[in-house]
């Protein structure tokens, strides 16, 4: 049964992610003549993965409407990220951790706990898809040109007995090594840094290499997750951050309307990426998830603020980007704490 919803829903993701490139790009491009544009997908099965299968249905869709699309698949995002760094590719999708070497302040937007939800991260962007929100996604020669969610990133662990803050301490999580903001937050529970990377986190926690491991819901089914979390495992029901995509160009080789036109398109598809994420949510068994009890959720609250705002002290989260995410916070729920000061 599982087996046969991973290309369904690794297809909506394709589906989704490719239309957000190709109506934006072709409706920018007013010159009758063709022009050919490399786009870097990151897909972790490659060439022969249903997430490249898909994309590369919308290359005749894009020829159509003026521009040559040239697909390139890669297994590892670091690569992916370099190759458009050296100029090798003129558009790359990024998950937004590993995009903040392309812009400090959508490389922002998944600190820890700073979108509790669906509203605010809703609100979120369709502030950022405005066109005058616009000199915060350039960043020199490059500008983020959409941002469209991934869901709430959740802990998984292989034990559900591991229910609170402190009983993080001494276990192994799969931490993204590249990222400050995820290694500073497990040493900060007292819980051992086990270097991972996208491709291969899944596999330390399926093989019992690791205590816990965190993802989004999306990511449950397609990495089998659920044979890690089996028998005796859980899914915390915690948001601890918001894991989101970003397409990142580089601005001289679009046209400059472009990148708007791409803002705004992924706003409009913002019910479509949603859906896919409530399917993923409602694909998790009911017993597997666990949710904390009320005073549990406020420790975490607390670790995940502290670790959120020395990471702005080091400069690792643009101060912009963390500001208006509190203001967003506080406008979608006043009575919060924070929000009083």
């Amino acid at each position: 049964m599982k087996s046969v919803t991973i290309p369904h829903r690794v297809a909506l993701a394709a589906i989704f992610c490719a239309s957000l490139l190709v109506p934006a790009l072709g409706q920018a491009q007013s010159n009758p003549d063709i022009l050919e544009r490399s786009f870097c997908v990151f897909d972790p099965v490659g060439a022969n993965g249903p997430l490249f299968a898909i994309t590369k249905t919308f290359q005749p869709v894009a020829l159509k409407q003026g521009i040559k699309l040239d697909l390139r698949a890669y297994t590892d995002e670091k690569v992916a990220a370099e190759d458009f760094k050296a100029g090798q590719c003129d558009a790359v999708l990024l998950t937004g951790t590993r995009a903040r070497e392309f812009n400090k302040f959508t490389g922002s937007l998944e600190a820890m706990g700073a979108v509790p939800g669906e509203a605010e991260m809703r609100l979120l962007y369709n502030t950022l898809a405005q066109p005058k929100a616009r000199p915060l996604l350039i960043d020199g020669p490059y500008e983020v040109a959409g941002v469209f969610p991934g869901g709430a990133i959740y802990l998984h662990t292989r034990d559900r007995s591991i229910d609170s803050v402190e009983k993080l301490q001494g276990k192994r999580i799969a931490t993204l090594d590249y990222d400050k903001a995820s290694v500073r937050m497990v040493r900060h529970v007292g819980a051992s840094v086990v270097g991972s990377n996208s491709a291969n986190f899944a596999g330390k926690f399926n093989n019992g290499s690791v205590d816990l491991a965190y993802a989004p819901a999306v990511a449950y089914t397609p990495l089998e997750l659920y044979k890690g979390v089996e028998p005796n495992g859980a899914v915390v029901k915690y948001a601890l951050g918001y894991m989101n995509f970003q397409i990142i160009i580089h601005r001289d080789r679009f046209p400059d309307e472009a990148a708007q036109m791409m803002r705004n398109e992924s706003v409009k598809r913002l019910d479509e990426a949603y859906e896919i994420i409530a399917q993923a949510e409602a694909g998790i068994p009911d017993d597997v998830w666990m949710t904390l009890p009320r005073e549990d959720t406020a420790e975490y609250d607390k670790m995940l603020r502290k670790v959120r705002l020395s990471l702005l002290e080091d400069g690792v989260y643009d101060e912009r980007a963390i500001k208006l995410m509190k203001a967003i916070r506080c406008r979608v729920d006043g009575a919060r704490a924070e929000c009083a000061s």
